[in-house]
């Protein structure tokens, strides 16, 4: 079956599309949901009490019920939406982890869980400690527990799923381990949704972050899920409308969670549309994708291999999504320029993870990154395309 049925980019565009580790297409029922309550119900939610903006807030809490029950949260107030995994990382950053004395990351983090913590004055080993990896880049779990004994009650920040490699960390264990050593855990879970279940319960997290755009729902949205008993030692990253009980010129009071957590005008149009990605997802089902998504995935790794200029970085173990590799002799930038030229949408650099970059000397990677939609042709255009650069670039 071609699930490229239900997203209209495949329609009207002639790209064979390898970038979603960037972003996402959107299905024609996130897109119909957006055109229709702008043009159907357009108003704000948690305001008025005329019908549309009562249909508008149904709709907008309707997303959160139902991210809770895709993540499997306890109860709806865990979900508190943002713009995406960038905002809910600072978020927790600026509002309860600056008063850690040791912040610990891992090698391949993108620049989102990287930057705020420089913008805490945190450098390596002052404030801030990196996990380093073995083999294929597996997460070092004797390093974290190292860095655990040497410095209980920190704050663990890692990604779940790296966009350059689409190494799959162990969540689960690094979260069991880390409350051994009384620290706190959030997930980077921006590459996750789109790739497999999760379950927030069974893996225990402190925080969860996801972005919509990555998880085939519009631009501008995300959310955090932040577990229950942690949401009175959160102070909010903004506030003003929305979020307020009372207000006096003495003193304010604020809402309960998540409503304390979203100041403003929210971005109605993309809740309401990531809901409708996720009932995609649940049609499908992520056994159906992640099946697809193996064999591609081993298909794509295979296939690189055969080309004798290619420089691969790690093996299809315990990996998913983003496949990173080199072209020997040749810069990334110019193959990317003539694949461009022969509709392949990729990405080439550094994919905002300049610190593993460095470590490996490389100034950046060609990434092809795979969703359930794309088919073993996609895999074969781009595999004669590359040829032909390769052989352009050559001569």
């Amino acid at each position: 079956m071609s699930y490229k049925k239900f997203f209209p980019y495949f329609q009207n565009s002639t790209m064979t599309y390898l970038d979603n580790g960037a972003t996402t297409q959107k299905p024609q029922s996130v897109i119909d949901s957006e055109i229709e309550y702008y043009t159907h119900y357009c108003a704000n939610t948690h305001r008025s009490n005329f019908g549309d903006a009562n249909k508008a807030t149904i709709e907008f809490e309707n997303t959160r019920k139902h991210l809770q029950q895709f993540i499997n949260a306890k109860d709806s107030s865990e979900i508190i939406f943002t713009k995406g995994v960038t905002e809910s990382i600072n978020f927790i950053a600026n509002s309860f982890a600056k008063d850690f004395k040791t912040v610990i990351i891992s090698s391949l983090e993108h620049h989102a869980n990287i930057v705020p913590w420089h913008m805490q004055n945190r450098t390596l080993g002052e404030g801030l400690e990196v996990v380093g990896y073995k083999e294929n880049f597996a997460f070092d779990f004797e390093e974290f527990e190292s860095l655990l004994q040497k410095n209980p009650n920190s704050f663990v920040s890692v990604t779940h799923i790296s966009n350059v490699f689409g190494t799959i960390n162990d969540i689960k264990k690094i979260c069991t381990l880390a409350h051994k050593y009384d620290s706190y855990v959030m997930i980077d879970g921006a590459q996750s949704l789109a790739h497999t279940k999760i379950d927030v319960q069974d893996i225990d997290c402190d925080f969860f972050t996801v972005s919509g755009h990555k998880t085939f729902a519009p631009t501008g949205v995300g959310a955090i899920y932040i577990k229950q008993e942690l949401q009175d030692k959160i102070a909010p990253y903004q506030t003003g409308g929305a979020t307020i009980k009372s207000v006096t010129y003495e003193k304010s009071e604020l809402l309960p969670s998540p409503y304390r957590y979203e100041a403003g005008t929210q971005n109605i149009a993309g809740v309401i549309g990531f809901a409708k990605a996720l009932q995609l997802i649940d049609t499908i089902g992520y056994e159906t994708i992640e099946k697809q998504e193996h064999t591609l995935y081993e298909y794509l790794h295979n296939e690189l291999e055969k080309i004798e200029e290619v420089v691969l970085y790690n093996t299809t173990k315990d990996s998913v999504g983003s496949k990173s590799f080199n072209i020997k002799g040749l810069l990334h930038d110019d193959v990317g320029i003539l694949l461009d030229k022969q509709k392949i949408a990729i990405r080439v650099g550094h994919h905002c993870a300049m610190p593993i970059m460095e470590k490996l000397h490389l100034k950046g990677t060609i990434r092809a990154s795979l969703a359930f939609y794309n088919e073993i042709e996609d895999i074969d255009k781009f595999i004669t395309a590359l040829k032909k650069a390769i052989s352009m670039l050559k001569d």
